[in-house]
């Protein structure tokens, strides 16, 4: 290899002021820290805002990332820190891309996760071309994920703080976008380092609060954003038990998900009853005993492989699966129906297993994250 080809801090094979860095800032800490280091470090930075919604009628949450406060605080850090920072209008995209499937998997009784298709198609597709287009040689973020260097290219790790580890909202992140991503703060032992980084820089936002909830839904009323996307979605129903007997009234099927207690107002019961299944169809809520949540078997779809042979290539893999974000990793097998479907097994049984969620797979023996699909359906 040349002299002058040596390796930067991002693994590329020229100097840092040759080498343009598209950085994805949400304005909170994380990305910030990420933007201020590379360009102390001389690197070519750029840095993109997405205006992902309404972010007017967004400024009083504090929570609540991309809003107007955010763009600011992103634009604030640039200035600082020398580089451009530019705001792109993404609400059509966000809405299209996004926020309109997360309405119509609610009407159908499924519990989405939105943060991984923002990643998937807003983020990891749209911006990330816009970031080719101004001839970067790769976009940074600032998201708790590893990305590994491994004999067939480039692996996605854990993040080494298990606590911040962001893994199962990127499990659709493709091998060709990992040639181009980069996760500056993957290696980090925890937040408390990412704010020191941010403090060492003289950034405002060091100790600005993580974002909460999903950025689009304030408060967490999750109900009252579908009613505004899908008017009348809300209809009232029944809430019945697993025989079909009425025990009591609901205010609309998209105000429950499965594995839920509280709010159900059906007292008097010998035993707690949770929501077991959703019709929307029939405008039900289902309910049952905590026993009649326990999944085993999980039907998966839309899977996105990033093991070094084809999914197909065993008739069953021994790795192991979250099938929510706030579940460590446990034992599983996973038999292929196809390239992108697979039944998957749990070996200990989970409650609350939804339709609408990811399942993530990982290398039983390491950090890596070998991709995962979308849960479609109950047994």
């Amino acid at each position: 290899m040349p002299r002058d080809a040596t390796l930067n801090s991002l693994g590329l094979p020229k100097p840092p002021a040759q080498t343009r860095v598209v950085v994805a800032m949400s304005g909170g800490v994380d990305s910030s820290a990420v933007a201020a280091d590379l360009a102390s470090q001389g690197y070519d930075v750029v840095g993109v805002t997405l205006q992902l919604y309404d972010h007017g009628a967004a400024l009083a949450k504090k929570g609540a990332c991309c809003a107007g406060r955010d763009i600011h605080d992103a634009r604030r850090v640039a200035e600082a820190m020398g580089f451009p920072h530019y705001v792109l209008d993404y609400e059509n995209t966000f809405r299209d891309a996004v926020m309109e499937e997360f309405a119509e998997a609610y009407l159908a009784g499924a519990t989405p996760v939105p943060c991984i298709r923002c990643n998937e198609r807003v983020k990891f597709r749209d911006l990330l071309e816009t970031a080719r287009d101004l001839e970067a040689d790769c976009m940074a973020t600032g998201h708790y994920i590893r990305r590994e260097v491994g004999a067939h290219g480039p692996e996605l790790h854990r993040a080494a703080d298990v606590m911040r580890d962001q893994s199962y909202f990127l499990f659709t992140t493709t091998r060709e976008q990992l040639e181009f991503l980069r996760f500056p703060l993957g290696g980090l032992a925890s937040k408390a380092d990412t704010r020191a980084l941010a403090e060492r820089h003289g950034l405002a936002v060091a100790d600005k609060p993580d974002s909460q909830d999903i950025c689009f839904v304030p408060d967490g009323d999750y109900a009252r954003v579908i009613e505004k996307l899908r008017p009348g979605a809300g209809a009232p129903g029944d809430i019945v038990d697993q025989s079909g007997r009425v025990l009591g009234r609901h205010e609309g099927v998209i105000r429950y998900t499965i594995g839920q207690r509280r709010g159900l107002n059906i007292g008097g019961l010998a035993e707690p009853l949770y929501v077991v299944r959703l019709d929307p169809e029939a405008r039900q809520v289902v309910v049952g005993p905590r026993a009649a949540l326990a999944t085993r078997r999980v039907p998966v779809r839309e899977i996105n492989w990033l093991g070094d042979t084809p999914l197909t290539a065993r008739a069953e893999w021994e790795l192991e699966v979250r099938v929510r974000s706030t579940r460590p990793p446990a034992p599983a097998v996973i038999r292929p129906v196809s390239d992108t479907e697979a039944e998957v097994e749990l070996l200990t049984p989970e409650a609350g297993v939804s339709p609408g969620q990811a399942c993530v797979f990982y290398d039983p023996d390491s950090t890596r994250v070998l991709g995962g699909g979308w849960i479609w359906r109950g047994h």
